[in-house]
């Protein structure tokens, strides 16, 4: 009997820890039934066009709701108005942290608005997951723990613009616009760094600031120095403003534009398709509208939900197929995550990425992260425009 007895007090033990290791666990924001995230967005203000990664990623996960969820909760977004105002920004984030208290910021928009906040959240441990800016801020796990970037920094992008400028244009005058902001002074860096002791083929800069009517101005100025080759480094409106100028005016010059700025529904034929061809920027994504992709699995899903989920959008935009990409790698970590859905074990799981694939960036291109590194992606591929599309060309190029 004392034998039985010890046998089922540690039977009932084995099944007391067992019980104890299956206990889900929640911090505000999560529960049996549902995971709320929250993000800022532009959908009104001089921004605007970048509005349409918001309502792609609502759309991403409406579908997914209606697929289960994730683990069997919905999923929640919270997707805010913040017309790129970083007051507003702070406004909108303190809302979705401290009143609808949201398990973890995601995708929130804009380098000057990210910077508005980036304190804040790390104050407050609350995870500020794949960044929808390329700033090199965001890859800070030392000062800023809780913040993981997605896309390649912008100065990296810079750096591999000086490289090719200066391998196929040896003694060109360089003119870089940018905007007076994080996002454009890290393309000012990047160009900087990257032409090293060749710094004086910068000839000509000149800033503007988001609430500038215009760049017309600016782009004058340039055309004036006798620049040969224009480093575009402004957001679409002010992108698309600055291309159709410099075609306008006449200035015939070999002109490089930011990734983020490199689409052809909200930027390039706006700006007019014509006097966008030969421009040259930087891909890690697929392009939608590149033939080469029509029988890809992944281009094939994604087209499939974008006619369904967000009919109005521009299918063959790079940003929607890169809110899409981004939607994917948060939908990768919470399902991770399990039953322990908390702060701490999120971050956990979004930095100790490996090789991870996420539909619609290039083949090869994989998601890593650790411990000192918060930044996903840092491969890059030149591409120019023939007037239709973009069109890859070269070997990819690390910009780490």
């Amino acid at each position: 009997m004392k034998h039985l007895l010890a046998a089922l007090a540690a039977v009932a033990s084995l099944v007391h820890a067992g019980h104890a290791l299956a206990q889900k666990k929640y911090d505000p924001g999560a529960s049996d039934t549902e995971i709320k995230l929250g993000q800022n967005q532009p959908y009104s203000g001089p921004a605007s066009a970048y509005g349409s990664l918001g309502r792609t990623q609502v759309g991403f996960f409406k579908m997914l709701n209606e697929q289960g969820g994730v683990n069997g909760r919905k999923v929640t977004l919270i997707s805010l108005d913040d017309g790129y105002s970083p007051p507003k920004t702070i406004e909108v984030v303190r809302r979705l942290v401290e009143s609808d208290e949201v398990l973890a910021l995601f995708a929130t928009l804009g380098t000057p608005t990210n910077s508005a906040i980036h304190r804040y959240v790390n104050q407050k441990k609350v995870p500020h997951l794949f960044v929808s800016s390329g700033a090199g801020k965001w890859n800070d796990p030392k000062n800023f723990p809780y913040t993981v970037g997605f896309q390649p920094n912008y100065v990296a992008e810079g750096k591999v613009f000086a490289a090719h400028i200066m391998a196929t244009k040896p003694n060109a005058k360089i003119a870089i616009l940018y905007q007076n902001d994080d996002f454009g002074k890290d393309y000012l860096i990047g160009i900087r760094q990257g032409l090293g002791d060749k710094a004086s083929m910068l000839v000509a800069e000149a800033s503007f600031e988001v609430t500038d009517p215009t760049v017309d101005s600016q782009v004058l100025t340039l055309k004036g120095s006798g620049a040969d080759v224009l480093i575009n480094a402004a957001s679409p409106k002010f992108a698309a403003q600055a291309i159709k100028k410099a075609a306008d005016s006449g200035w015939k010059v070999t002109q490089y534009i930011t990734n983020v700025s490199a689409t052809i529904g909200s930027v390039l034929r706006p700006a007019g398709l014509e006097a966008s061809t030969g421009l040259i920027t930087t891909q890690f994504m697929k392009d939608p509208g590149d033939k080469q992709w029509d029988s890809d699995a992944d281009m094939v899903t994604y087209k499939a939900f974008m006619k369904k989920y967000y009919p109005e959008g521009d299918v063959n935009d790079q940003l929607n197929l890169l809110a899409y990409s981004s939607a994917n790698a948060m939908t990768y970590v919470l399902r991770q995550a399990g039953d322990n859905l908390t702060r701490e074990n999120l971050m956990k799981i979004a930095t100790s990425l490996k090789d991870v694939r996420m539909p619609g960036t290039l083949p090869g291109l994989l998601l890593n992260t650790s411990a000192t590194n918060h930044g996903p992606l840092s491969t890059l591929r030149m591409a120019r425009f023939d007037g239709k599309q973009w069109v890859g060309f070269g070997e990819p190029i690390t910009g780490r």
